[in-house]
């Protein structure tokens, strides 16, 4: 296409993340594709998360959600911090709107998270493009889309299970996203789940992050109510298709990883050898759930990396890191990505969270499933039943995770027949999420279409209305 040598364009993508990690990692990636495609991108994102961006060739620029200070933790409220940060993003996104609009490069799109609909009325009062990114599996986007047009009634009761969605396999109790069984528990979560749809007609484009042979049947049928294109993974293209020069790191981290003693301890240990483990940076387990999965590692004698945060650690059983030092290594946080990459891992015990799947299908490491909420729930069950990459353990009546469960799980995915068979699926997954994003690849094609859009469109620098 030539796309990469073209920098005169008039085209000026802006780009506005949820400011948490797992949304401000894909979509920093996305940033970084467009830029690699010869588009001027700029990455919008709050006072408190601004700090923590580092991505080479992308201006970055600071919006207010209200909590400049420290943001949601300063909230502390769901529904207050989502008020405040809709009226104080609308304003300060206008105001970034107006500033570029006086300059040789004024904003002709944005590209903002699907948590914040409000960015899309911004776009359009500027008479701007709007395309909305979601951040979750194209299973998820199905299943509360059609929630959204009275498709499936809530709260789902259990004699109307296993839960049937076109393009998706029957779901079960343990398969749903725990906002559909009980919606008044988490009413500020349901409503930012369904604001979502709100005013998805205004949009020019959707996009997941998915790709084509990972998820291409779940969006069969749903090409009307939802037509988005699949542009995903989004993961840093060295562990892909190597693309993008340099592209190691999401270049947006909110917490220091300790790569360096991680990486050293690992050098240590045999090929495939090691489980690692990690629950993301929000998940808080029980202390039962914790006490289960640490004598669980204890009995089952495999090497382990456990990151575990600081405020999660005094849940551990007293005395419990002497008592696995020659076996096992605790820390606060490190770099996922480079952790799974290298060649001692053998197994990936995760919360499921869909950055989580993502990268552990891109980089081909088998996982043991102990998703805790949320999209987390569906996402274990592709992974274990269609996907075929691990195993999820069964809870028991508290829905806690015995050790004996886990330590069967762990065994099956890193020991003996079926994990030759786990291991095998997972290799051909990345080499299909490689070939998705490499040129010409599915992800890729989606990609180079929205830049040809914006690039015939946008001439002018304007929107031609009815184009979409």
């Amino acid at each position: 296409m030539g796309v990469q040598s073209i920098h005169n364009n008039n085209v000026h993508v802006l780009v506005i993340p949820y400011p948490a990690q797992g949304h401000i990692s894909p979509l920093i990636q996305f940033a970084k594709r467009l830029v690699s495609k010869g588009i001027k991108t700029t990455f919008a994102t709050t006072h408190y998360t601004v700090k923590s961006i580092t991505a080479p060739n992308i201006s970055v620029e600071p919006i207010s959600d209200g909590f400049d200070e420290s943001g949601f933790s300063q909230a502390n409220d769901v529904e207050l911090f989502l008020t405040s940060f809709k009226s104080n993003g609308s304003k300060t996104v206008s105001n970034l709107i107006h500033k570029y609009q006086k300059t040789s490069t004024p904003i002709t799109c944005i590209v903002y998270d699907s948590f914040l609909p409000w960015a899309l009325d911004v776009a359009k009062k500027h008479e701007i493009y709007g395309a909305a990114f979601f951040t979750n599996s194209a299973a998820v986007c199905n299943i509360f889309c059609r929630i959204h047009h009275g498709l499936i009634e809530i709260p789902v009761k259990v004699d109307d299970l296993p839960l049937i969605v076109p393009g998706i396999p029957p779901l079960n109790c343990r398969d749903l996203p725990s906002f559909i069984r009980f919606p008044e528990s988490y009413p500020a979560y349901m409503a930012m789940k369904l604001s979502q749809f709100s005013n998805l007609n205004l949009a020019d484009w959707m996009f997941v992050n998915t790709f084509q042979a990972l998820e291409g049947e779940v969006m069969k049928g749903l090409t009307e109510l939802f037509p988005a294109k699949l542009i995903g993974p989004m993961v840093p293209s060295a562990y892909l298709d190597g693309r993008i020069k340099g592209d190691k790191g999401y270049g947006a981290n909110l917490w220091k990883p300790l790569s360096e003693d991680c990486i050293n301890w690992l050098e240590t240990k045999p090929s495939k050898s090691v489980a690692y483990i990690s629950f993301g940076s929000m998940v808080s387990l029980t202390q039962e759930q914790i006490e289960e999965i640490a004598f669980g590692l204890k009995e089952s004698e495999v090497n382990f990396l456990w990151v575990l945060r600081e405020s999660e650690q005094g849940k551990l059983p007293k005395g419990y890191k002497d008592l696995i030092k020659e076996k096992g290594i605790i820390v606060t946080w490190c770099n996922q990505l480079e952790l799974l990459a290298h060649d001692a891992v053998g197994c990936f015990v995760t919360h499921c969270g869909w950055n989580s799947t993502l990268e552990s299908l891109s980089l081909g490491v088998p996982v043991v499933c102990l998703p805790q909420w949320a999209d987390q729930l569906p996402d274990a069950k592709f992974l274990e039943e269609i996907w075929e990459v691990g195993v999820r353990p069964k809870e028991d009546e508290n829905g806690v995770v015995k050790r004996e469960e886990f330590v069967l799980s762990l065994k099956t995915v890193m020991e003996g027949e079926r994990s030759e068979v786990i291991r095998k699926n997972a290799n051909e997954w990345k080499k299909l999420a490689r070939d998705a994003v490499s040129e010409g690849g599915s992800s890729d094609k989606n990609i180079d279409d929205f830049v040809d859009q914006l690039m015939n469109n946008n001439k002018n620098g304007h929107l031609i209305s009815g184009e979409k």
